[in-house]
């Protein structure tokens, strides 16, 4: 068995510090990991929730998009259609030139919920 090496009493907050520095390291680099992976995840279920519900060309299925934002906390990732308002209109519906409603058809909140739980829960498994 080996026994573990003695720190003195004067430099034992060096080590903690030391020790928490390093695993505040490592945690952000996972927290990196996992808010790609699941951004990653959320555009791609995006883009087939919107070629299954609106066909056609499949250029607003392909429009989904990420982009990362560096900032002093970490990285956040955001995911955005390129065909700005559109994804409005679709998921709430809108009014018609000639009158009339064209009702939304949900398809972004169930996403955002799957990403939301996705992302708590591997962040949850890492801790």
């Amino acid at each position: 068995m080996r026994m573990a090496k003695a720190t003195p009493i004067a430099k034992l907050a060096d080590e903690v510090n030391k020790i928490l520095e390093d695993y505040d390291g490592e945690l952000e680099k996972n927290l990196d990991e996992i808010t790609q992976r699941v951004a990653k995840a959320g555009v791609t279920t995006l883009r087939k929730q919107a070629k299954s519900m609106f066909g056609g060309s499949g250029e607003y299925a392909k429009g989904w998009k990420s982009y990362t934002i560096q900032n002093r906390l970490g990285n956040s990732v955001v995911i955005y259609n390129e065909h700005p308002g559109l994804p409005h209109l679709l998921e709430h519906g809108h009014a018609k030139r000639d009158g009339g409603r064209v009702e939304g058809r949900e398809h972004i909140a169930p996403v955002e919920d799957y990403i939301i739980e996705r992302y708590e829960r591997e962040v949850a498994e890492k801790l």
